[in-house]
């Protein structure tokens, strides 16, 4: 990865009471209290969940949660940025095992890979990046900017996605590939909710049309010439 790329990586979100543990006890906490809170959306979704029961579920008392943080928005905020890093990882590990070719295996391997975690990660269905339905909960002002105060949600994605397969498109202007990626994303999502919307495992027809949909995007936008 140049240093070109990595300087176009989005700042990780910070928000008021924040403050992620060093030490292992509390590094454990902090991680049961978000898989207490990806469980809880499966089960109540995201306008239900509140602070009081996430700690409940992770055996913590409730000022051990606010000491990490500050409230509900927050508490998704970093369920959100621990399942983008899930998902970049993943996407990382098949970019370097697979090496695919230009704007159409990427999207392949990155529509792939959200959807084996649609199907698999609890709570991704309720909050994968950001808030999955269109309905804002109650503690939550900001659920735009749940990955990072300054940036919207996708385009903090489309960022995070090109520092990892920018060489994969023929673009010169990296702003034009962060609008592009943010385009692509938006289109993905809207097809994607429709496909898990009419089966609980994502309609395969439905996938196969996100594919097609953001390959040809991407390849007119940033194709060879």
């Amino acid at each position: 990865m140049s240093a070109d790329t990595r300087s176009h990586q989005a700042p990780e979100r910070t928000g008021p009471g924040r403050r992620r543990p060093v030490q292992q006890r509390s590094q454990e906490r902090y991680g049961r209290i978000l898989d207490a809170c990806a469980g809880l959306l499966d089960e109540v979704g995201a306008g239900a969940l509140t602070t009081k029961e996430v700690a409940h579920r992770a055996q913590v008392p409730i000022g051990t949660l606010y000491q990490f943080f500050a409230g509900k928005e927050d508490l998704l905020a970093a369920l959100a940025g621990r399942n983008l890093d899930l998902y970049l990882g993943r996407v990382e590990h098949r970019l370097l095992a697979e090496s695919p070719a230009g704007p159409a295996g990427f999207t392949d391997l990155a529509v792939d890979e959200f959807v084996v975690m649609k199907r698999t990660v609890p709570g991704f269905g309720q909050v994968d990046f950001g808030l999955a339905d269109a309905a804002v909960p109650a503690g939550v002002r900001d659920d735009q900017h749940l990955l990072d105060t300054e940036l919207d949600n996708n385009t903090a994605v489309a960022l995070r996605l090109q520092a990892l397969g920018a060489e994969l498109f023929a673009a010169a202007d990296p702003a034009a590939l962060t609008l592009g990626l943010r385009v692509a994303l938006e289109a993905a999502d809207a097809v994607l909710k429709l496909a898990f919307r009419s089966d609980p495992e994502g309609d395969p027809a439905l996938i196969a049309e996100c594919k097609q949909l953001v390959r040809c995007y991407l390849a007119a936008q940033f194709g060879p010439r």
